[in-house]
């Protein structure tokens, strides 16, 4: 025993020698930009393009069909409807029904899912390679050839008002609301939720009329990413969409944001936390700022690592999960930080919020803790890009915002090349307290003084 003893001394002493004599770890290697695969893209007398990117070795075949439409083509009076209307899509064909086309997809090793987001709805699966051309003939069918069966709206309908009624319980989502209601009143971005009434008065007319009036294929693109056989999809894709009506082209419609510099709280009585929105629009992906903004963004608040995060979780201990986020929207876009903090600390989350920000106006960081955030956030990147299916979402991305591939393959570049004055001088720019809107959700008996007395606004009723 008393040689074992000794020996893990002796061997615990030449250790701690060899930890003073070594030198520090080597540098990491030269970041990389991320590179685009090559793709071959043939465009269709009626503006169908088709997008094909071989890529991989697994032998499958993603495939989406991306429509440039989606809520931001909706009124002030069919909020949701595109989302009611997709949720028919998967009710089957004039030809198959949901079942048939669940069935056929699944023997092909995928399955179909429909989605809509704000500027683009779509329609995808993952397939075994061999099996791309007789997937696209499938998909197309449910494209080009809805059914929109009267017989199950009114229990889709009701699904949509369920979900409606569970997400406006939560604090998030009301706040949320609100947030974007006042940087947007008057365009589809403000527009979170609908009523129940809205959804009631829904018919398969106006979901027909939607459809009529935005999905063709001038809007339509067909990416197909994987493994796959080139001439193959290309007669799959002429055979099932070649023929399909042009429609209309996309016209997004450009928002102007509203600089609203207001606070509202929501009451939320005996609350034990406040869920706190807490800011102002900004620039969109087209603008020149835009990266090293993002860049900002992920040091004042969008990592793990960012110093509001480590203010009020780690230091303060007011919260959980803190974040901040650069939202990206058409030729416009909105900065927010977001957290759910203790009722009796919501003030002081405010101010510590407020002091942070502050401080990186005043004070450039470090050129260490800028080099740790971009590299963190540029092998993110390259990383969420290495699959078929982020590489597609990065070339919707570009579409979507009318931008050109070099945004994508000089991205991680130009962020190495964002110096600490930089960042400090977006945060100057762009993220003002003093311009921004506050929604709090919260006890408003136990928050509205300390709110108020932290951020001297009108507050709206």
């Amino acid at each position: 025993m008393k040689r074992s003893i000794l020996f893990i001394v002796a061997l615990t002493f030449s250790m701690g020698v060899w930890a003073q004599e070594k030198e520090m770890p080597p540098k990491g290697g030269e970041p990389k930009n991320f590179t685009l695969p090559k793709k071959e893209i043939v465009s269709f007398d009626n503006g169908l393009e088709l997008v094909m990117i071989p890529y991989g070795s697994i032998p499958k075949a993603t495939i989406r069909f991306s429509i440039k439409t989606g809520n931001i083509d909706e009124n002030e009076n069919q909020v949701w409807l595109s989302d009611l209307l997709a949720d028919l899509l998967e009710e089957g064909s004039i030809t198959k029904t949901s079942k048939q086309i669940a069935d056929e997809m699944a023997g092909m090793g995928g399955n179909l899912n429909i989605g809509v987001g704000l500027h683009t709805s779509s329609i995808s699966s993952s397939v075994l390679y061999e099996f791309a051309p007789e997937a696209i003939k499938v998909m197309a069918d449910v494209l080009r050839n809805p059914k929109f069966p009267e017989s199950e709206l009114d229990r889709l309908k009701d699904n949509m008002k369920r979900d409606l009624s569970v997400q406006l319980s939560r604090p998030q989502a009301q706040a949320n609301r609100d947030f974007y209601a006042t940087i947007y009143p008057n365009h589809p971005y403000g527009r979170i939720y609908p009523t129940d009434e809205l959804i009631d008065s829904y018919t398969v007319a106006d979901i027909k009329s939607f459809y009529d009036n935005h999905f063709g294929a001038l809007r339509t693109t067909v990416y197909v990413a994987g493994n796959f056989n080139a001439d193959e999809v290309k007669t799959a894709v002429e055979s099932a969409l070649g023929d399909w009506k042009k429609g209309t082209e996309a016209q997004y419609n450009v928002a102007e944001p509203v600089t609203a510099n207001e606070i509202k709280i929501i009451d939320r009585p005996d609350a034990p936390q406040s869920t706190i929105y807490y800011g102002l629009p900004t620039v969109g992906p087209s603008d020149a700022d835009f990266v090293a903004l993002d860049v900002t963004n992920s040091i004042l608040g969008g990592s793990f690592a960012s110093r509001i995060t480590s203010n009020i979780r780690e230091d303060k201990g007011y919260t959980y999960s803190p974040y901040s986020s650069l939202d990206t929207n058409y030729k416009s876009g909105v900065w927010y930080e977001s957290a759910d903090v203790t009722t009796e600390h919501t003030g002081a989350s405010l101010a510590e919020i407020q002091k942070e920000i502050k401080r990186l106006q005043d004070e450039p960081p470090t050129q260490e803790e800028l080099d740790g955030i971009i590299n963190y956030e540029s092998g993110i990147y390259v990383l969420q890009n290495s699959t078929p299916n982020g590489i597609i979402g990065q070339l919707i991305f570009l579409d979507t915002h009318d931008l050109d591939e070099s945004f994508l393959t000089n991205k991680v570049q130009n962020m190495h090349a964002i110096t600490p004055e930089k960042v400090q001088e977006m945060t100057q720019k762009y993220i003002k307290p003093e311009n921004m809107t506050l929604i709090v959700v919260g006890d408003k008996a136990k928050i509205q003084d300390q709110v108020m007395e932290t951020v001297q606004k009108p507050l709206k009723k």
